[in-house]
């Protein structure tokens, strides 16, 4: 007899899946040619102790994040990355605008949770992130130990990731909107202004009080965030600012570099795009070019 279910909690080759009856089961994955991750719809066989994955189900969309060599899936049929970001931290800006190109390329919305509102020096964070609210993502002001109310409209009936640095207070949330979850937290190390690792695996906790079908996805802290897989004309089209330039400049096959009658150059130049946004947009294609140099 086979079941459906969602997976909850990916460790390795083994995954905790809640099955349509509300039944929580221990799975261990058949084969080793296909990535699994929370968010996967799979159908499960009943083994000795537990269950085995048979197979995973088409997905809406598959957060990723790679390097030239390896791949990670993140979480699957997810519809919207919620950024955590906070104050009092060695905030990585670079960081912030690949989950945005992330999200951007999967179809999914972006959204900014600007934690720890209550702090002094928050007012410096919200300069910070004008850009990026300029650019029409949500900025959401929030104090994840005090209040998430501000965030709670952008939760409902959503399949959401939390990513972000370590230390700003993606697990906290997560304990608040899910008293049961008791995720373990850690205070930041103010001496290094870093955080420090708490959650080491991916967990889905499935929030019933914001609506039937919503849950979110608490990540480990990421310190880094490639894009490989993505094609690099995929990658251009992430750019929401670019979008209406694309195909525009004077020539088909423009890199948008020194070319005569660019118009993503004469934008920056104008001021209407950020120089950082298109360097970026110029890493992210290399780095998509040597991976797929590498892979002949």
């Amino acid at each position: 007899m086979t079941e459906f279910a969602l997976v909850v909690a990916a460790y390795r080759r083994h995954f905790d899946v809640a099955l349509d009856n509300g039944e929580r089961l221990s799975c261990v994955l058949k084969g080793r040619s296909t990535q699994i991750a929370c968010g996967d719809r799979v159908r499960i066989a009943r083994v000795a102790g537990g269950g085995s994955i048979e197979s995973v189900a088409p997905r809406s969309s598959s957060l990723y994040r790679s390097d030239a060599h390896h791949g990670k899936l993140i979480a699957a049929n997810v519809t919207q990355i919620v950024g955590i970001v906070a104050p009092d931290l060695s905030l990585d800006e670079e960081l912030i605008n690949r989950w945005m190109i992330a999200a951007e390329a999967e179809g999914c919305r972006f959204v900014l949770a600007a934690n720890k509102a209550d702090l002094p020096s928050f007012s410096t964070l919200r300069a910070r992130l004008a850009p990026y609210a300029a650019l029409g993502y949500p900025v959401v002001e929030l104090a994840a130990l005090r209040d998430v109310v501000p965030i709670v409209p952008w939760l409902e009936e959503r399949h959401t990731v939390l990513v972000g640095q370590s230390g700003m207070g993606k697990s906290t949330l997560v304990n608040t909107l899910c008293p049961h979850a008791q995720v373990r937290t850690q205070d930041v190390s103010m001496a290094l202004a870093t955080g420090r690792h708490t959650t080491t695996s991916t967990t889905l906790y499935q929030v019933p009080a914001l609506g039937a079908d919503t849950w979110v996805v608490d990540s480990p802290g990421i310190k880094a965030f490639g894009l490989a897989h993505l094609a690099p004309a995929q990658i251009a089209e992430s750019f929401v600012e670019l979008r209406p330039l694309l195909g525009r400049c004077r020539f088909r096959d423009c890199r948008h570099g020194s070319e005569p009658g660019c118009l993503v150059q004469a934008a920056v130049a104008a001021g209407a795009v950020a120089p950082f946004r298109l360097a970026l947009l110029h890493s992210l294609i290399a780095e998509a070019s040597y991976a797929r140099n590498a892979a002949r």
